[in-house]
């Protein structure tokens, strides 16, 4: 898992006889603890990323269109018909085609979305500083920094890794300058979000957010996340199916048999990969 088990540099000068670990993620102390031990790592947290890009379209599709809020309301007979057009349909109920979107990360899940998001004709923007120049040129995509982003994008997705250098990577000033309509979506982390700079401007009902993960999980039943009708929430789901599950385990099998033959492992961590680990 991420966490556990905690293979402290003490652990592992326990098992001299290790010679590899397989993991769905792992947080960067202990990948660098087995590195330097001459532990073959096997990682697999691409495997997340097909379920997850799926649910981050999910989410910017339901948001824009708004279909929690119609459901909600169809299940306690409150819904509203359009009876005079133009006159009473909502314009903050939106389509995604040829809206400007922005990235922020552009691995496994940024690049997935990304290939999601060719039919709707999207004007792609990404924000990740540790990626190569030559892949973003590949891709097609401009790298902006932070500021050029929030300003660029109407539909904001945050996919990127937990790491020292992306906490509150959306932060107060950030959150601030988002352009009036526009959609914030977290299916990364909470910590990339400076929470309480992002509910204050919820509460002012110019933004709508869609969030998949919470700085305190489960999230309080009592918590004004729960309150606030711009606001559309999952309980930590974006990766978590069977397809997720079976992607990782056939990844990690493939890399011990081929360890054991010595032969080329495919989803080898290799020591310039430990920045982008949780910390």
């Amino acid at each position: 898992m991420w966490s556990w088990p905690r293979l402290s540099a003490e652990h592992l000068d326990l098992c001299p006889r290790l010679r590899f670990a397989g993991h769905l993620d792992m947080r960067a102390e202990y990948a660098r603890a087995l590195l330097e031990r001459g532990v073959a790592v096997s990682i697999t947290r691409h495997a997340w990323a097909p379920a997850v890009a799926e649910m981050a379209l999910t989410l910017i599709l339901s948001t824009l269109r708004k279909t929690p809020t119609h459901q909600c309301a169809m299940w306690s007979g409150t819904e509203k018909w359009v009876s005079i057009k133009p006159d009473d349909i909502d314009p903050m109920e939106r389509e995604l085609a040829g809206r400007k979107v922005g990235l922020v990360g552009f691995g496994a899940v940024g690049r997935r979305l990304k290939q999601l998001l060719a039919p709707f004709e999207c004007d792609i923007a990404i924000h990740d500083p540790y990626l190569p120049a030559e892949i973003a040129q590949g891709a097609g995509v401009k790298n902006l920094t932070m500021d050029a982003l929030v300003k660029h994008a109407e539909v904001l997705v945050l996919c990127a890794s937990a790491n020292k250098g992306s906490k509150h990577v959306l932060g107060a000033p950030e959150i601030g300058a988002l352009q009036a309509g526009a959609v914030v979506v977290n299916v990364a982390r909470a910590s990339l979000i400076d929470g309480e700079a992002l509910l204050a401007r919820l509460r002012r009902g110019d933004i709508s957010a869609a969030l998949d993960v919470f700085d305190q999980e489960p999230l309080p039943l009592d918590s004004e996340w729960r309150k606030l009708p711009n606001v559309y929430l999952t309980p930590h789901r974006a990766g978590g199916i069977l397809a997720s599950a079976e992607r990782i385990f056939t990844c990690l099998c493939s890399d011990l048999h081929a360890h054991l033959a010595e032969k080329e492992r495919h989803y080898a961590l290799m020591p310039a990969m430990l920045t982008a680990l949780d910390a």
